[in-house]
């Protein structure tokens, strides 16, 4: 029984960890593995590091940095230390944010802004995006009016570059590239599509979110990496999450500029407020200088050495299941995963209703769709499940070929009816009733 409105007197701390317990019992169970996205585990060390470094620095607000020196060393000492991972040279810069979806929202802003400043008069300004990109740059194109042209994938799940080519014109402000996707786990072709950008004069943006702390290690441990960085000419600017493959605690990811005078145009500052002159580096006022002190202390705390070991780590047990699924009868992985995050599919099983049966056994995964798959991102912590998931895996694959088709329910029922929907306004307009009454407040 959830609480209803204000209590009328405090409850005690013993009674709210209780009730806390209770409503995390149903939680996906991260600790033991069985979650394939959201968590990024690696080890309890760096885990109990990233907490107490963020408990340190609590009630710190990174809003001011004047007031708060320390948070500002931290932070660039950060930015700096991301910059020369993913080669930056001396006039790379940046900005830590919240997540991935700040960095990428940023970057369109900023490109926004830069286009304007050559061009004031510009109007119906488009940016170039492979339908594998995120869904965060969605999202800024929406807030910022700023239209998505999407271009398709080629056979191996990669964007295609003659129709990256052929979609750029006069409003095109910039090109995005992904290292690698989150749907397939793969790199797409930067160099090509940088040149492009090059070409004609305008940005590029390489979304590292969950590459940017494994791409550049493995690179060091010898596997082929596709250029993403700043070594590619023409790239702008790259996202990079630091709560993700770099395991920092959660609110800490960051966006790198090639330049400083490109950075600016990402900047906000209004000097005619009573209340004194307000400027903000990113699109947050406050932010929990927790989450800026973790990801420094826990940077610091493995320096290269440390993620050599996790990535190499993580790499292995990546390929260890890959191979597994590959060798199951009616399953695949899609495409050539570049890294650690990748999908898999079926042209004989529903991969929803799979997926929901998986579920049934504790195992949180992904859903995918166009075509429907199950996806995976792989952290240190799963070696301990990789015989166990691909056991479940196999026997569940081989429960439902010899079921056939049947009545699905649960969120095979739900993926599948979205899917079949002609009208994509109507898949809109469901999943906005369905948001709605999930955070409806129980009665």
């Amino acid at each position: 029984m959830g609480i209803k409105g204000l209590p009328k007197k405090g409850i005690s701390r013993e009674e709210l960890f209780e009730r806390m317990s209770e409503f995390r019992a149903k939680d996906a169970d991260w600790r033991k593995a069985r979650t394939w996205s959201l968590v990024y585990y690696a080890r309890e060390d760096i885990l109990e590091l990233a907490k107490s470094a963020y408990l340190n620095f609590f009630s710190e607000n990174g809003l001011n940095p004047m007031a708060f020196g320390s948070l500002r060393n931290f932070e660039n000492e950060v930015l700096s230390m991301v910059a020369d991972i993913l080669n930056g040279g001396e006039s790379a810069v940046g900005s830590m944010t919240s997540g991935g979806t700040e960095s990428i929202l940023l970057a369109v802003k900023t490109a926004r802004d830069w286009a304007l400043s050559k061009n004031p008069g510009m109007k119906d300004l488009e940016i170039i995006l492979p339908i594998s990109a995120h869904p965060a740059f969605e999202k800024a194109c929406h807030y910022f009016q700023v239209k998505p042209v999407h271009i398709p994938l080629d056979k191996d799940f990669r964007a295609d570059i003659d129709s990256a080519r052929k979609a750029v014109n006069k409003n095109t402000i910039m090109l995005i590239g992904s290292a690698p996707c989150y749907p397939y786990g793969v790199i797409d072709p930067i160099p090509e599509l940088a040149q492009i950008a090059l070409e004609h004069n305008f940005l590029f943006h390489t979304d590292a979110c969950l590459g940017g702390f494994m791409l550049p290690f493995m690179k060091k441990l010898g596997y082929s990496v596709i250029p993403f960085d700043f070594t590619v000419p023409g790239v702008t600017s790259i996202s990079a999450d630091i709560h993700k493959y770099g395991y920092s605690a959660k609110g800490a990811s960051c966006v790198i500029y090639r330049s400083a005078e490109l950075r600016k145009h990402q900047f906000y500052v209004y000097a005619d407020w009573p209340g004194g002159v307000y400027a903000s580096p990113s699109m947050t006022g406050t932010r929990p200088g927790g989450a800026i002190a973790s990801a420094w202390a826990v940077i610091n705390y493995l320096g290269e050495e440390g993620y050599l070991k996790l990535v190499e780590e993580t790499m292995k047990i990546a390929e260890q299941l890959i191979q597994g699924i590959n060798q199951m009868p009616g399953l695949a992985v899609m495409g050539k995963p570049d890294m650690s995050v990748f999908a898999f599919g079926s042209d004989k099983l529903n991969m929803f209703e799979l997926g929901d049966l998986m579920e049934q056994r504790r195992w949180q995964l992904d859903r995918l769709q166009n075509p429907p798959a199950l996806h995976l991102i792989v952290t240190p912590n799963h070696s301990k499940v990789v015989k166990e998931f691909l056991e479940d895996l196999k026997s569940l694959a081989e429960q439902l070929t010899q079921k056939g088709k049947a009545e699905v329910s649960g969120m095979a029922a739900i993926y599948g009816m979205i899917g079949t929907l002609p009208d994509r306004k109507s898949a809109h307009q469901f999943v906005l009733n369905f948001l709605d009454e999930l955070f409806k407040p129980k009665k």
